[in-house]
């Protein structure tokens, strides 16, 4: 979204990345579109998954880091806190909610286990 709070075109978010980013993302997209509809929104920091509410995101570290960084970060939003030690991050903004912040390097790192969290975000965001 632009200072109006307009979306930018997908292209545009990914011009001039590591075309590794772009290459998940595609991934990460198509999972989602497995498990079901969900609205994209793309912003300068983010693209965004929503139903109701948002259930996930991808983002660019580089964006906003310097030195051995991921291509991309996958964030994930749960009712619970999962206990994977594959999460980068996971932080509770409000009670009952949690951000889990997962690093994707490959599009292999897309496994079953991240498909079922995708799916359990996405039943949760309706």
């Amino acid at each position: 979204m632009n200072a109006r709070g307009d979306q930018i075109p997908i292209e545009q978010y990914f011009a001039g990345c590591d075309p590794g980013s772009r290459q998940i993302f595609e991934a990460v997209r198509s999972a989602i579109a497995s498990t079901g509809p969900a609205d994209v929104r793309v912003s300068k920091s983010q693209v965004a998954f929503r139903r109701r509410r948002g259930f996930a995101a991808v983002w660019m570290p580089a964006q906003y880091l310097r030195g051995e960084i991921a291509p991309l970060v996958l964030t994930i939003s749960l009712d619970r806190r999962d206990e994977s030690p594959r999460w980068k991050e996971v932080v509770e903004p409000r009670p009952g909610r949690f951000t889990h912040h997962l690093e994707l390097r490959a599009v292999e790192h897309i496994d079953d286990e991240v498909l079922n969290w995708l799916r359990e975000a996405w039943v949760e965001a309706a």
